[in-house]
C-alpha cells in the first residue's frame, strides 16, 4: 500500500487558489518585460544596497539565448517579496562578496520579483516550491535545462559550494559542446573556403562572359545610336522642309512698289547674302519672320535686328508681346535695312 503524503495548506493559500478560477492574475499578462527587470533592479538597491551580483539588464528569453550562445552558465533567482526568509537570503547570502564573486566570473544572473508579470511568467515555467528560490541553467543535450535547484534560505558557504557541485558536475557538456561548435565551426570555415573559391572562379568566368557581352551590346547600341541619329536628322530636315513650305504657302502677297502703305525692306543673311521684299504696314512682324524661315538660305533660328535705334524686332509671340505689333507699330519706314542673326548654335 503506498503511504499518503499530506500537505497542510492555510486558508490564504486555499484562497488565492480558488481566486485563480474566479478572476485572472493581472501578472499573466506581460506588457514591459524589460521595464519589470530594471523595477525590480532598482527595488533591489533600494533595499539592499548596491553590491549584489550583475543582473542581466534582459528578459529572461535574451538571457537564456545568451547563455546558450556563449555556453555559460545562467543562474536564475525568483524572489518573493512577501516571504519571510527573502529579506536575510538577499542582504545575507546573495550580496555576500564570496557569493557576488562566484556568480560574476562564472555565470550570468538573472532575478526578478514574482509580483511583476515577467517573473510570475518564469515562475509559472520553473515551478518553484518556496522562497528563496534559484535555478541553475545550462545547454545540455542541445536544449537550455535546468540542472540545479536551491529552494529555502540558504546560507553563504553552502550556496557556493552547491553552486560549484552543479556545475563541476555538468562541466564536461560545456566541454563537449564547445568541442563541437569548434569543430561545426572548422568545417563551416573549410566549406565556405570551397564556396568562396568556386564562386571566385565562377565570377571570373561570369565577369569574362559580362564584358563580352558589354562589348557586343556597346558596339550594337553605338550603331543603332549612329542609325537613329541619321534617321532623325533626316526627319529634321523633312519636317524642317515642310515646315518652310507651309510658312511660303501662307505669306501674304506681296504689295506693289507703288502702294503707299508698302514698306521695302532689304535683308542682310548671315552668310553675307542680301534679299529683297515688300511688305505692308498693317502686317504682323510675323509676317517678317516667316518669309525669312521659308527661305532656303535662311538659318533655322533667327532673330531680326535693327539698326536705328539698335533693337530686336519682336517677330515671335513672347511673354512681353504674345500679339507681336504691326509693322507700323514696330516704328518701321518705308525703306528699311534688317539684320538676320543666327541663332541656331545657342
Amino acid at each position: 500500500m503506498l503511504p499518503f503524503r499530506f500537505t497542510y495548506y492555510t486558508i490564504l493559500d486555499i484562497f488565492r487558489f480558488a481566486l485563480r478560477f474566479i478572476r485572472p492574475d493581472p501578472r499573466s499578462r506581460v506588457t514591459d518585460p524589460v521595464g519589470d527587470i530594471v523595477s525590480f533592479m532598482h527595488s533591489f538597491e533600494e533595499k539592499y544596497g548596491r553590491a549584489h551580483p550583475v543582473f542581466y539588464q534582459g528578459t529572461y528569453s535574451q538571457a537564456l539565448n545568451d547563455a546558450k550562445r556563449e555556453l555559460r552558465f545562467l543562474l536564475v533567482y525568483l524572489h518573493g517579496d512577501d516571504h519571510q526568509d527573502s529579506d536575510e537570503f538577499c542582504r545575507n547570502t546573495l550580496c555576500a562578496p564570496e557569493v557576488i564573486s562566484l556568480i560574476n566570473t562564472r555565470m550570468l544572473f538573472w532575478a526578478c520579483s514574482t509580483n511583476k508579470p515577467e517573473g510570475y511568467r518564469v515562475s509559472q515555467a520553473l515551478r518553484e516550491n518556496t522562497y528563496p528560490f534559484l535555478a541553475m541553467i545550462m545547454l545540455k543535450d542541445r536544449r537550455m535545462t535546468v540542472v540545479g535547484r536551491l529552494e529555502g534560505l540558504i546560507q553563504p558557504d553552502d550556496l557556493i559550494n552547491q553552486l560549484t557541485f552543479i556545475m563541476d558536475a555538468n562541466q564536461t557538456y560545456l566541454v563537449s559542446e564547445r568541442l563541437e561548435r569548434e569543430e561545426r565551426n572548422q568545417t563551416q570555415v573549410l566549406r565556405q573556403q570551397q564556396d568562396e573559391a568556386y564562386l571566385a572562379s565562377l565570377r571570373a568566368d561570369q565577369e569574362k562572359e559580362r564584358k563580352k557581352r558589354e562589348e557586343r551590346e556597346r558596339k550594337r547600341r553605338k550603331e543603332e545610336e549612329v542609325q537613329q541619329q541619321k534617321l532623325a536628322e533626316e526627319r529634321r530636315r523633312r519636317n524642317l522642309q515642310e515646315e518652310k513650305e507651309r510658312k511660303l504657302e501662307c505669306l501674304p502677297p506681296e504689295p506693289s512698289p507703288d502702294d503707299p502703305e508698302s514698306v521695302k525692306i532689304i535683308f542682310k543673311l548671315p552668310n553675307d547674302s542680301r534679299v529683297e521684299r515688300r511688305f505692308h504696314f498693317s502686317q504682323s512682324l510675323t509676317v517678317i519672320h516667316d518669309f525669312l524661315f521659308s527661305l532656303k538660305e535662311s538659318p533655322e533660328k533667327f532673330q531680326i535686328e535693327a539698326n536705328f535705334p539698335r533693337r530686336v524686332l519682336p517677330c515671335i509671340p513672347s511673354e512681353e508681346w504674345p500679339n507681336p505689333p504691326t509693322l507700323q507699330e514696330a516704328g518701321l519706314s518705308h525703306t528699311e535695312v534688317l539684320f538676320v542673326q543666327d541663332l541656331t548654335d545657342e
